[in-house]
């Protein structure tokens, strides 16, 4: 018994020693690290602004009705592309057709009775006012012609530009009363996105002329697909919305697959520049509960954890609205090794160098 008790003796000895040479050993190693820092610097950059936008057609009208009639012939279908002039639908025309008939019957009357009355009045066998009223009978029977033809034409519907027929809600025979939508026609050559604007930014816009030459954006489709095709914003509306408190931007972009339709939706990016910002990586930032940290290091070598505030978010780096300065030296590595008040060794970097190697502007 005696034996054992000597053996666990000297074996707790042995573990401990050991234990004590391993923690001695990493602390040593621990003392030796040295964790690469840099400050926070200011440049010029850029970055993509995403607004909700609206898709409209560069063209987009009501087909109605302009006589009462039934619905005799459909020449398209929902859907197809028409071009301008081509002929629509016909609206049974017979009771218009005979009204001009009767109104050409009474211009050719009224021609042959003015002739009458002015063999007549030149042998002075009736006044120059017969001549007159016969004259005027004339114009007037001219002008039911004209009327007359406007119905008749009206039955007939053409398309007033190429485009795209949409749903078509009547069908053959239906009665269609004036003024009775038949079908909407989209020009999709060109598409319109309208997307709202803030005030603050509004005035950036327009204050900034390095944003106002550079007028190009892009189109974030619904299925996360950028648009191939680039748009530019083409105008502002005159007045902002007092409920909202936003102003409406228009860019215009080209369509030649026809892939955006009227009343799509998307995302439009405009590349926004940012003027004098602060900048660090963002692998200088760890967050907890949402909010974002950086580990400044003090005159003595401690670090200190320090709430930040982020404005914009690039594809490497953050841009800080506040928190941090330029003179910071913040933490770049071992973020999660180190701990609130410890002291560490660093070695500055150059941030130049730094962010050399990082991308400034949005994709």
């Amino acid at each position: 018994m005696k034996k054992i008790g000597i053996a666990l003796v000297a074996s707790t000895c042995l573990v401990v020693s050991l234990y004590s040479c391993t923690q001695s050993k990493a602390e040593k190693e621990e003392e030796h690290v040295v964790y690469p820092t840099t400050h926070p610097v200011r440049v010029d950059t850029t970055f993509n602004k995403e607004y909700v936008s609206q898709i409209r057609s560069v063209r987009n009208i009501e087909i109605r009705a302009l006589e009462k009639g039934f619905l005799e012939q459909m020449y398209v279908d929902e859907g197809q592309n028409v071009h301008a002039g081509q002929l629509l639908f016909r609206i049974m025309p017979k009771l218009y057709q005979a009204e001009y008939l009767k109104a050409q019957a009474e211009v050719k009357a009224g021609e042959i009775e003015v002739q009458n009355v002015k063999i007549l009045a030149e042998k002075q066998i009736v006044s120059p006012n017969e001549l007159a009223l016969a004259q005027a009978k004339l114009e007037k029977a001219k002008a039911e012609v004209a009327l007359a033809k406007f119905h008749l034409s009206a039955t007939e519907i053409r398309a007033p530009f190429d485009g795209v027929i949409d749903r078509i809600p009547l069908k053959l025979g239906s009665l269609v009363d004036e003024g009775e939508l038949l079908t909407s026609l989209s020009d999709n050559s060109q598409m319109f996105a309208y997307f709202n604007v803030s005030e603050p930014e509004y005035l950036d816009y327009q204050n900034n002329a390095t944003a106002q030459q550079n007028k190009d954006v892009k189109l974030l489709l619904a299925n996360n697909q950028l648009l191939k095709y680039p748009g530019r914003v083409e105008t502002v509306e005159g007045e902002f919305n007092s409920e909202t408190g936003n102003i409406a931007f228009r860019a215009r972009f080209p369509n030649p697959d026809r892939l955006l339709k009227n009343g799509q939706t998307g995302k439009i990016q405009m590349r926004v520049p940012l003027e004098k910002a602060l900048v660090i990586p963002q692998k200088a930032t760890y967050e907890v509960q949402d909010q974002k940290y950086a580990f400044v290091v003090d005159a003595h070598g401690v670090v200190h954890s320090r709430l930040i505030e982020i404005s914009h978010m690039l594809p490497d780096v953050y841009v800080v609205s506040a928190g941090l300065s330029e003179n910071d030296q913040v933490l770049l590595e071992g973020l999660q090794k180190v701990k609130d008040d410890e002291h560490v060794r660093t070695k500055l970097m150059d941030p130049k160098f730094i962010l050399g190697n990082l991308r400034l502007k949005s994709e």
